[in-house]
C-alpha cells in the first residue's frame, strides 16, 4: 500500500515538474517571438524613410553599392542579382559617379565582383567608374569595408527591398550617410528571401552592437582613382 502511495506522489511530482517545464518552453518561445519581431519591425520603420526611388535617390553620393549575390557557372549573374544590377546602372546613368561592387571572391574558381563589373561593362558603365570589393562576404562586411577601406561617407546601396532595411541600418550605426534603392524580388524567391531576411535582421541588430571588424580589411582605398586598379584582389 505505501509502495503504491509513493509511485502515485513521484507520478505527481513528474507531472508537476513537466509542466513547470512546459511553461517555461512555452514562456521562452513566446519571448523570442515577441523579441524577434520587436527587433525586426524597428530596423524596418526606423530608416524605412531613407528607402528612395532612382528619381529620387540623391545625386551627390560618394558611390552607389550594390551587395553581391550569387553567380551561375556560365559568368552571368542570378536573376536576383542581376535586377540589383540593373537599378544601380539605372541610376548611375542619370546621375554618374562611382559603383562600388561587394561581392564574395574568397576563392579563384568563384568571383561574384568579377561577374558584376563585366555585366556592367556590357551595359554601358565605364570599367574606370566601377570599383571591386572582394571581400564583401556578407551584408555587415560589405558596409564595414565600405567605410573603412573605402573611406564612404555617403552612399546609395542597391540591393532586393526586404534587404535594404538591413542594409541601412549597419550603415547608420557606422555612421554613413546612406539611401537605400530596392530592386525587385524573383517571385518565387520571395517567401524564402522575406523568410531567411527575418533572422538575419536580428543577428545584424546584434553584430551592430557588437561591431566586430570585417573578416578581412586591408588597405584604404581611394574611390577618386580608377576603379580598374581594385579588379585584382
Amino acid at each position: 500500500m505505501k509502495t503504491s502511495e509513493n509511485s502515485r506522489e513521484r507520478k505527481n511530482i513528474l507531472r508537476k515538474a513537466f509542466g513547470i517545464f512546459l511553461r517555461i518552453v512555452v514562456a521562452v518561445v513566446v519571448l523570442a517571438i515577441f523579441v524577434t519581431t520587436f527587433i525586426n519591425l524597428y530596423i524596418i520603420f526606423h530608416v524605412k524613410g531613407r528607402v528612395v526611388s532612382v528619381n529620387s535617390a540623391p545625386a551627390d553620393y560618394d558611390c552607389i553599392l550594390v551587395l553581391g549575390c550569387s553567380v551561375h557557372s556560365d559568368g552571368t549573374p542570378s536573376k536576383v542579382l542581376q535586377k540589383r544590377l540593373d537599378l544601380a546602372i539605372k541610376l548611375y546613368k542619370k546621375n554618374g559617379g562611382k559603383i562600388l561592387m561587394s561581392g564574395d571572391h574568397k576563392t579563384d574558381y568563384y568571383n561574384e565582383v568579377y561577374v558584376m563589373k563585366n555585366y556592367a561593362i556590357s551595359r554601358g558603365v565605364k570599367s574606370e567608374d566601377i570599383f571591386l570589393d572582394h571581400a564583401g562576404y556578407s551584408t555587415y562586411d560589405s558596409i564595414y569595408r565600405a567605410k573603412y577601406v573605402f573611406d564612404v561617407k555617403k552612399m546609395v546601396i542597391v540591393t532586393q527591398e526586404y534587404h535594404v532595411y538591413r542594409a541601412l541600418y549597419i550603415a547608420e550605426r557606422f555612421g554613413i550617410n546612406a539611401y537605400g534603392v530596392g530592386a525587385k524580388d524573383v517571385q518565387s524567391q520571395v517567401l524564402h528571401n522575406n523568410v531567411r531576411e527575418i533572422f538575419a535582421r536580428d543577428k545584424d541588430f546584434v553584430t551592430c552592437i557588437l561591431k566586430p571588424e570585417a573578416e578581412v580589411s586591408g588597405d584604404k582605398i581611394s574611390l577618386s582613382g580608377n576603379g580598374d586598379d581594385t579588379n585584382d584582389k
